[in-house]
Protein backbone atom coordinates (compact mmCIF):
# COMPACT_ATOMS: atom_id res chain seq x y z
CA UNK A 1 0.00 0.00 0.00
CA UNK A 2 2.80 2.42 0.85
CA UNK A 3 4.15 2.00 -2.68
CA UNK A 4 0.75 2.78 -4.22
CA UNK A 5 -0.63 5.81 -2.35
CA UNK A 6 -3.26 6.30 -5.08
CA UNK A 7 -5.09 3.29 -3.61
CA UNK A 8 -5.71 5.05 -0.30
CA UNK A 9 -9.06 6.54 0.54
CA UNK A 10 -8.91 10.18 1.59
CA UNK A 11 -9.30 9.36 5.29
CA UNK A 12 -6.57 6.71 5.13
CA UNK A 13 -4.27 9.10 3.29
CA UNK A 14 -4.91 11.81 5.90
CA UNK A 15 -3.98 9.35 8.66
CA UNK A 16 -0.73 8.47 6.85
CA UNK A 17 0.13 12.13 6.21
CA UNK A 18 -0.58 13.07 9.85
CA UNK A 19 1.68 10.22 11.01
CA UNK A 20 4.51 11.35 8.73
CA UNK A 21 4.37 8.16 6.67
CA UNK A 22 3.25 9.97 3.51
CA UNK A 23 3.59 13.45 2.04
CA UNK A 24 1.00 15.34 0.05
CA UNK A 25 3.48 15.59 -2.85
CA UNK A 26 3.99 11.81 -2.89
CA UNK A 27 0.23 11.26 -2.92
CA UNK A 28 -0.29 13.75 -5.74
CA UNK A 29 2.53 12.19 -7.78
CA UNK A 30 1.03 8.73 -7.28
CA UNK A 31 -2.38 9.96 -8.48
CA UNK A 32 -0.81 11.66 -11.50
CA UNK A 33 1.10 8.48 -12.41
CA UNK A 34 -2.10 6.45 -12.10
CA UNK A 35 -3.91 8.98 -14.27
CA UNK A 36 -1.20 8.90 -16.94
CA UNK A 37 -1.48 5.11 -17.11
CA UNK A 38 -5.29 4.92 -17.39
CA UNK A 39 -6.49 8.19 -18.87
CA UNK A 40 -5.97 7.20 -22.54
CA UNK A 41 -8.62 4.50 -22.10
CA UNK A 42 -10.99 6.26 -19.67
CA UNK A 43 -10.92 9.97 -20.67
CA UNK A 44 -12.07 11.22 -17.27
CA UNK A 45 -10.37 14.62 -17.35
CA UNK A 46 -11.30 17.82 -19.14
CA UNK A 47 -8.20 19.52 -17.69
CA UNK A 48 -5.43 18.09 -15.54
CA UNK A 49 -3.66 20.76 -13.51
CA UNK A 50 -0.54 18.74 -12.75
CA UNK A 51 1.83 21.63 -12.08
CA UNK A 52 -0.66 23.57 -9.99
CA UNK A 53 -1.36 20.42 -7.96
CA UNK A 54 2.33 19.74 -7.38
CA UNK A 55 2.89 23.32 -6.22
CA UNK A 56 -0.12 23.17 -3.90
CA UNK A 57 1.05 19.84 -2.44
CA UNK A 58 4.50 21.29 -1.80
CA UNK A 59 2.95 24.25 0.00
CA UNK A 60 0.83 21.91 2.11
CA UNK A 61 3.88 19.88 3.10
CA UNK A 62 5.89 23.02 3.87
CA UNK A 63 3.10 24.37 6.08
CA UNK A 64 2.81 21.16 8.07
CA UNK A 65 -0.30 19.80 6.34
CA UNK A 66 -2.82 21.69 8.42
CA UNK A 67 -6.53 21.62 7.76
CA UNK A 68 -8.93 18.72 7.61
CA UNK A 69 -7.81 17.53 4.14
CA UNK A 70 -4.05 17.80 4.79
CA UNK A 71 -2.97 17.98 1.14
CA UNK A 72 -5.29 15.26 -0.21
CA UNK A 73 -6.10 15.77 -3.91
CA UNK A 74 -9.64 16.17 -5.22
CA UNK A 75 -11.28 16.70 -8.61
CA UNK A 76 -14.12 18.99 -9.66
CA UNK A 77 -16.70 18.57 -12.40
CA UNK A 78 -16.05 20.96 -15.27
CA UNK A 79 -19.02 23.19 -14.47
CA UNK A 80 -17.40 24.28 -11.18
CA UNK A 81 -15.24 27.40 -11.49
CA UNK A 82 -11.60 27.53 -10.46
CA UNK A 83 -9.39 30.61 -10.65
CA UNK A 84 -6.32 28.77 -11.96
CA UNK A 85 -7.78 26.13 -14.29
CA UNK A 86 -10.23 26.53 -17.19
CA UNK A 87 -13.91 25.67 -16.86
CA UNK A 88 -15.55 24.71 -20.14
CA UNK A 89 -18.99 23.41 -19.04
CA UNK A 90 -18.63 20.50 -21.47
CA UNK A 91 -19.26 22.80 -24.44
CA UNK A 92 -17.09 24.09 -27.30
CA UNK A 93 -18.67 27.50 -26.70
CA UNK A 94 -16.68 27.88 -23.47
CA UNK A 95 -13.62 25.75 -24.24
CA UNK A 96 -10.59 27.15 -22.41
CA UNK A 97 -12.57 29.80 -20.54
CA UNK A 98 -10.78 30.96 -17.39
CA UNK A 99 -12.92 32.09 -14.43
CA UNK A 100 -11.56 34.75 -12.10
CA UNK A 101 -12.44 33.01 -8.82
CA UNK A 102 -12.93 29.63 -7.22
CA UNK A 103 -16.45 28.33 -6.76
CA UNK A 104 -17.48 27.87 -3.15
CA UNK A 105 -16.87 24.08 -3.06
CA UNK A 106 -13.35 24.45 -4.44
CA UNK A 107 -12.50 27.40 -2.18
CA UNK A 108 -13.71 25.54 0.91
CA UNK A 109 -11.76 22.39 0.05
CA UNK A 110 -8.59 24.39 -0.63
CA UNK A 111 -9.01 26.30 2.63
CA UNK A 112 -9.11 22.91 4.39
CA UNK A 113 -5.83 21.86 2.76
CA UNK A 114 -7.23 20.05 -0.28
CA UNK A 115 -5.31 20.03 -3.57
CA UNK A 116 -7.30 20.47 -6.78
CA UNK A 117 -5.94 17.93 -9.26
CA UNK A 118 -8.07 19.02 -12.20
CA UNK A 119 -11.48 19.32 -13.82
CA UNK A 120 -13.41 16.23 -14.83
CA UNK A 121 -15.51 15.64 -17.93
CA UNK A 122 -19.18 16.57 -17.81
CA UNK A 123 -21.92 16.10 -20.34
CA UNK A 124 -22.70 19.26 -22.31
CA UNK A 125 -23.83 21.88 -19.77
CA UNK A 126 -24.34 18.99 -17.31
CA UNK A 127 -27.23 17.83 -19.44
CA UNK A 128 -27.78 15.27 -22.22
CA UNK A 129 -24.89 14.99 -24.65
CA UNK A 130 -22.06 12.81 -23.27
CA UNK A 131 -18.36 13.51 -23.35
CA UNK A 132 -15.70 10.89 -24.14
CA UNK A 133 -15.51 9.28 -20.68
CA UNK A 134 -15.74 5.48 -20.41
CA UNK A 135 -16.62 3.22 -17.50
CA UNK A 136 -13.41 2.01 -15.78
CA UNK A 137 -14.94 -1.44 -15.19
CA UNK A 138 -15.73 -1.90 -18.89
CA UNK A 139 -14.70 0.78 -21.39
CA UNK A 140 -17.46 -0.32 -23.77
CA UNK A 141 -20.03 1.00 -21.28
CA UNK A 142 -21.14 4.44 -20.14
CA UNK A 143 -19.95 5.76 -16.78
CA UNK A 144 -23.31 7.52 -16.45
CA UNK A 145 -23.74 11.26 -16.35
CA UNK A 146 -23.64 14.07 -16.10
CA UNK A 147 -20.83 13.76 -13.52
CA UNK A 148 -19.20 11.13 -15.70
CA UNK A 149 -15.56 12.09 -15.30
CA UNK A 150 -15.82 12.53 -11.53
CA UNK A 151 -17.25 9.05 -10.98
CA UNK A 152 -14.82 7.43 -13.41
CA UNK A 153 -11.77 9.17 -11.92
CA UNK A 154 -12.64 8.07 -8.39
CA UNK A 155 -13.49 4.52 -9.49
CA UNK A 156 -10.20 4.24 -11.40
CA UNK A 157 -8.29 5.45 -8.31
CA UNK A 158 -6.96 8.49 -10.13
CA UNK A 159 -8.15 10.67 -7.25
CA UNK A 160 -9.81 9.84 -3.91
CA UNK A 161 -12.44 12.62 -3.88
CA UNK A 162 -14.45 14.38 -6.55
CA UNK A 163 -17.28 16.88 -6.87
CA UNK A 164 -20.24 16.24 -9.13
CA UNK A 165 -23.60 17.94 -9.34
CA UNK A 166 -27.15 16.65 -9.58
CA UNK A 167 -30.21 18.15 -11.23
CA UNK A 168 -31.90 14.83 -11.97
CA UNK A 169 -29.57 11.89 -11.26
CA UNK A 170 -26.16 13.22 -12.21
CA UNK A 171 -24.26 12.09 -9.10
CA UNK A 172 -26.11 9.00 -7.89
CA UNK A 173 -26.32 7.30 -11.30
CA UNK A 174 -22.65 7.61 -12.36
CA UNK A 175 -21.49 6.64 -8.87
CA UNK A 176 -23.69 3.53 -9.03
CA UNK A 177 -22.57 2.64 -12.55
CA UNK A 178 -18.89 3.04 -11.60
CA UNK A 179 -19.10 1.22 -8.26
CA UNK A 180 -18.27 4.07 -5.87
CA UNK A 181 -20.09 6.09 -3.24
CA UNK A 182 -22.12 9.09 -4.37
CA UNK A 183 -23.91 11.48 -2.03
CA UNK A 184 -26.31 14.40 -2.46
CA UNK A 185 -27.23 16.47 0.60
CA UNK A 186 -30.53 17.85 1.76
CA UNK A 187 -31.46 20.50 -0.80
CA UNK A 188 -29.69 23.75 0.06
CA UNK A 189 -27.11 22.40 2.49
CA UNK A 190 -24.13 23.11 0.21
CA UNK A 191 -23.44 26.48 -1.35
CA UNK A 192 -23.32 26.65 -5.15
CA UNK A 193 -21.67 30.03 -5.79
CA UNK A 194 -19.52 29.61 -8.88
CA UNK A 195 -21.23 26.39 -9.99
CA UNK A 196 -22.92 26.80 -13.37
CA UNK A 197 -26.66 26.68 -12.79
CA UNK A 198 -28.77 24.27 -14.83
CA UNK A 199 -32.07 24.37 -12.95
CA UNK A 200 -31.86 26.07 -9.57
CA UNK A 201 -34.99 24.40 -8.23
CA UNK A 202 -33.16 21.05 -8.23
CA UNK A 203 -29.41 21.72 -8.56
CA UNK A 204 -27.25 20.20 -5.81
CA UNK A 205 -23.57 19.61 -5.32
CA UNK A 206 -22.70 15.91 -5.20
CA UNK A 207 -19.77 14.16 -3.50
CA UNK A 208 -18.10 11.06 -4.94
CA UNK A 209 -15.61 8.93 -3.02
CA UNK A 210 -14.54 5.36 -2.31
CA UNK A 211 -15.76 5.29 1.30
CA UNK A 212 -18.56 6.69 3.40
CA UNK A 213 -15.99 8.07 5.83
CA UNK A 214 -14.61 10.19 2.98
CA UNK A 215 -18.11 11.44 2.17
CA UNK A 216 -18.68 12.43 5.80
CA UNK A 217 -15.29 14.18 5.95
CA UNK A 218 -15.87 16.24 2.81
CA UNK A 219 -19.38 17.09 4.00
CA UNK A 220 -17.90 18.54 7.19
CA UNK A 221 -15.42 20.58 5.12
CA UNK A 222 -18.23 22.05 3.00
CA UNK A 223 -20.29 22.86 6.07
CA UNK A 224 -17.16 24.39 7.64
CA UNK A 225 -17.65 22.49 10.85
CA UNK A 226 -15.10 20.39 12.80
CA UNK A 227 -14.75 16.90 11.41
CA UNK A 228 -16.30 14.35 13.75
CA UNK A 229 -15.29 10.68 14.00
CA UNK A 230 -17.45 8.68 11.61
CA UNK A 231 -19.14 5.84 13.47
CA UNK A 232 -21.67 3.12 12.84
CA UNK A 233 -25.27 3.76 13.85
CA UNK A 234 -25.72 3.03 17.54
CA UNK A 235 -28.32 0.37 16.82
CA UNK A 236 -29.71 -1.32 13.71
CA UNK A 237 -31.80 1.23 11.82
CA UNK A 238 -35.49 1.10 11.03
CA UNK A 239 -35.61 0.70 7.26
CA UNK A 240 -38.35 1.23 4.71
CA UNK A 241 -38.04 -0.88 1.56
CA UNK A 242 -39.23 1.38 -1.23
CA UNK A 243 -39.78 -0.44 -4.51
CA UNK A 244 -41.63 2.52 -6.12
CA UNK A 245 -43.85 2.39 -9.21
CA UNK A 246 -40.68 1.89 -11.31
CA UNK A 247 -39.98 -1.54 -9.82
CA UNK A 248 -40.97 -3.65 -12.82
CA UNK A 249 -38.68 -1.61 -15.09
CA UNK A 250 -35.58 -2.54 -13.08
CA UNK A 251 -33.22 -5.36 -13.99
CA UNK A 252 -34.58 -8.59 -12.44
CA UNK A 253 -31.16 -9.26 -10.91
CA UNK A 254 -31.26 -5.88 -9.16
CA UNK A 255 -34.77 -6.49 -7.86
CA UNK A 256 -33.63 -9.84 -6.48
CA UNK A 257 -30.54 -8.31 -4.89
CA UNK A 258 -32.50 -5.54 -3.18
CA UNK A 259 -35.04 -7.95 -1.72
CA UNK A 260 -32.27 -10.31 -0.58
CA UNK A 261 -30.47 -7.36 1.01
CA UNK A 262 -33.63 -6.41 2.89
CA UNK A 263 -33.93 -9.94 4.28
CA UNK A 264 -30.28 -9.96 5.31
CA UNK A 265 -30.55 -6.59 7.04
CA UNK A 266 -33.62 -7.79 8.90
CA UNK A 267 -31.80 -10.96 9.96
CA UNK A 268 -29.04 -8.77 11.44
CA UNK A 269 -31.46 -6.80 13.60
CA UNK A 270 -32.86 -4.03 11.41
CA UNK A 271 -36.59 -3.46 11.25
CA UNK A 272 -37.59 -3.59 7.57
CA UNK A 273 -41.05 -2.65 6.34
CA UNK A 274 -42.46 -2.13 2.87
CA UNK A 275 -43.03 1.52 2.00
CA UNK A 276 -45.06 1.98 -1.18
CA UNK A 277 -44.87 5.44 -2.72
CA UNK A 278 -48.10 7.43 -3.10
CA UNK A 279 -49.70 7.75 -6.58
CA UNK A 280 -48.74 11.46 -6.69
CA UNK A 281 -45.09 10.43 -7.01
CA UNK A 282 -45.83 8.91 -10.40
CA UNK A 283 -46.34 12.43 -11.77
CA UNK A 284 -43.04 13.76 -10.43
CA UNK A 285 -40.99 12.84 -13.49
CA UNK A 286 -43.09 15.02 -15.77
CA UNK A 287 -43.07 17.90 -13.29
CA UNK A 288 -39.31 17.58 -12.92
CA UNK A 289 -38.86 17.58 -16.70
CA UNK A 290 -40.95 20.72 -17.19
CA UNK A 291 -39.32 22.65 -14.34
CA UNK A 292 -35.78 21.72 -15.37
CA UNK A 293 -36.36 22.52 -19.03
CA UNK A 294 -38.06 25.87 -18.31
CA UNK A 295 -35.23 27.01 -16.05
CA UNK A 296 -32.48 25.63 -18.29
CA UNK A 297 -33.41 27.60 -21.40
CA UNK A 298 -33.51 30.82 -19.40
CA UNK A 299 -30.19 30.12 -17.68
CA UNK A 300 -28.57 29.43 -21.07
CA UNK A 301 -30.24 32.26 -22.99
CA UNK A 302 -26.86 33.64 -24.13
CA UNK A 303 -25.69 30.34 -25.61
CA UNK A 304 -29.08 29.66 -27.24
CA UNK A 305 -29.27 33.17 -28.73
CA UNK A 306 -25.63 33.61 -29.80
CA UNK A 307 -24.25 30.10 -30.34
CA UNK A 308 -27.18 27.95 -31.46
CA UNK A 309 -25.11 26.07 -34.06
CA UNK A 310 -22.51 25.10 -31.46
CA UNK A 311 -25.05 23.37 -29.24
CA UNK A 312 -25.45 19.65 -29.91
CA UNK A 313 -28.57 18.48 -31.79
CA UNK A 314 -29.35 16.15 -28.89
CA UNK A 315 -29.58 19.04 -26.44
CA UNK A 316 -31.43 21.31 -28.89
CA UNK A 317 -34.07 18.66 -29.62
CA UNK A 318 -34.36 17.57 -26.00
CA UNK A 319 -34.08 19.87 -23.00
CA UNK A 320 -34.05 23.12 -24.99
CA UNK A 321 -37.06 22.22 -27.12
CA UNK A 322 -38.99 21.25 -23.98
CA UNK A 323 -38.00 24.46 -22.23
CA UNK A 324 -38.99 26.72 -25.09
CA UNK A 325 -42.39 25.00 -25.27
CA UNK A 326 -43.09 25.23 -21.54
CA UNK A 327 -45.18 28.25 -20.59
CA UNK A 328 -44.81 30.15 -17.34
CA UNK A 329 -48.25 28.91 -16.31
CA UNK A 330 -47.25 25.27 -16.86
CA UNK A 331 -44.00 25.92 -14.99
CA UNK A 332 -45.93 27.20 -11.98
CA UNK A 333 -48.24 24.18 -12.12
CA UNK A 334 -45.26 21.84 -12.16
CA UNK A 335 -43.73 23.62 -9.17
CA UNK A 336 -47.00 23.18 -7.30
CA UNK A 337 -47.13 19.47 -8.21
CA UNK A 338 -43.61 18.94 -6.86
CA UNK A 339 -44.44 20.85 -3.68
CA UNK A 340 -47.60 18.77 -3.17
CA UNK A 341 -45.55 15.59 -3.49
CA UNK A 342 -43.02 16.86 -0.94
CA UNK A 343 -45.87 17.42 1.49
CA UNK A 344 -46.46 13.65 1.45
CA UNK A 345 -42.87 12.76 2.38
CA UNK A 346 -43.35 12.78 6.20
CA UNK A 347 -45.84 9.94 5.89
CA UNK A 348 -43.28 7.94 3.91
CA UNK A 349 -40.81 8.18 6.80
CA UNK A 350 -43.29 7.58 9.60
CA UNK A 351 -41.68 5.01 11.90
CA UNK A 352 -38.50 4.54 9.83
CA UNK A 353 -35.05 6.15 9.89
CA UNK A 354 -34.13 5.63 6.23
CA UNK A 355 -35.46 4.21 2.99
CA UNK A 356 -33.62 1.81 0.72
CA UNK A 357 -34.28 1.82 -3.01
CA UNK A 358 -32.56 1.29 -6.34
CA UNK A 359 -29.82 3.75 -7.31
CA UNK A 360 -30.38 3.12 -11.04
CA UNK A 361 -32.37 0.57 -13.08
CA UNK A 362 -29.43 -1.85 -13.30
CA UNK A 363 -25.92 -2.04 -14.70
CA UNK A 364 -24.35 0.63 -16.87
CA UNK A 365 -25.58 0.14 -20.46
CA UNK A 366 -23.20 -0.68 -23.29
CA UNK A 367 -22.21 2.34 -25.38
CA UNK A 368 -21.08 5.87 -24.52
CA UNK A 369 -23.50 7.78 -26.76
CA UNK A 370 -25.98 8.04 -23.87
CA UNK A 371 -25.70 7.96 -20.08
CA UNK A 372 -28.51 5.57 -19.12
CA UNK A 373 -31.99 6.08 -17.73
CA UNK A 374 -32.44 8.87 -15.18
CA UNK A 375 -35.95 7.74 -14.19
CA UNK A 376 -34.92 6.96 -10.61
CA UNK A 377 -33.58 10.47 -10.10
CA UNK A 378 -36.63 12.08 -11.67
CA UNK A 379 -38.60 10.47 -8.85
CA UNK A 380 -36.38 11.23 -5.85
CA UNK A 381 -34.60 14.50 -6.70
CA UNK A 382 -37.75 16.71 -6.68
CA UNK A 383 -38.40 15.55 -3.09
CA UNK A 384 -35.22 17.31 -1.83
CA UNK A 385 -34.12 14.29 0.23
CA UNK A 386 -30.51 13.51 1.14
CA UNK A 387 -29.35 10.31 -0.52
CA UNK A 388 -26.29 8.11 -0.92
CA UNK A 389 -25.55 5.15 -3.18
CA UNK A 390 -23.66 2.16 -1.85
CA UNK A 391 -21.66 -0.09 -4.23
CA UNK A 392 -22.90 -3.38 -2.77
CA UNK A 393 -24.24 -5.34 -5.78
CA UNK A 394 -22.88 -6.88 -8.98
CA UNK A 395 -25.05 -7.33 -12.07
CA UNK A 396 -25.29 -10.22 -14.53
CA UNK A 397 -22.31 -8.88 -16.51
CA UNK A 398 -20.24 -8.35 -13.38
CA UNK A 399 -20.78 -4.59 -13.43
CA UNK A 400 -21.51 -2.59 -10.27
CA UNK A 401 -25.05 -1.86 -9.17
CA UNK A 402 -25.96 0.44 -6.30
CA UNK A 403 -28.32 0.46 -3.34
CA UNK A 404 -29.66 3.92 -2.58
CA UNK A 405 -30.26 5.05 0.99
CA UNK A 406 -32.48 8.09 1.56
CA UNK A 407 -33.55 10.07 4.62
CA UNK A 408 -35.90 12.91 5.40
CA UNK A 409 -34.72 16.50 5.00
CA UNK A 410 -31.97 17.52 7.40
CA UNK A 411 -31.21 13.96 8.52
CA UNK A 412 -28.00 13.60 6.51
CA UNK A 413 -25.76 12.66 9.43
CA UNK A 414 -28.14 9.98 10.66
CA UNK A 415 -28.52 8.71 7.10
CA UNK A 416 -24.76 8.35 6.61
CA UNK A 417 -24.44 6.45 9.90
CA UNK A 418 -27.29 4.14 8.93
CA UNK A 419 -25.76 3.70 5.47
CA UNK A 420 -22.49 2.63 7.05
CA UNK A 421 -24.34 0.00 9.13
CA UNK A 422 -26.15 -1.20 6.01
CA UNK A 423 -22.94 -1.38 3.97
CA UNK A 424 -21.03 -3.18 6.72
CA UNK A 425 -23.85 -5.68 7.10
CA UNK A 426 -24.11 -6.38 3.39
Amino acid sequence: MANDPFRLTATDAITSIAAGALTARALVESCLERTAALEPDINAWAHLGAEQARAAADRADAQGNTGALKGVPFAAKDIIDSHDMPTGYGSPIHAGAQPFADASPIALARAAGGVLLGKTVTTEFANLTPGPTRNPHDPSRTPGGSSSGSAAAVAAMMVPLAYGTQTTQSTIRPAAFCGVHGYCPTQGDFRLAGVREAADTFDRLGLIARSLADIALLRDVLLRRPAAPFKLAGSPPRIGLCRTHLWESFDPALRSDIEAAARRLEAKGATVTDRPTPPAFERLAEAQRQISAYEFVRNFAFEIDRHWDRISPQLREGRIKDGLACTYERYREALAEAAAARALVPDLFEGVDVLIAASAPGEAPIGIQATGSAAVGALWTPLYLPCVTLPVFKGPAGMPMGLQVLASEGQDDRMLQAARWIEATL
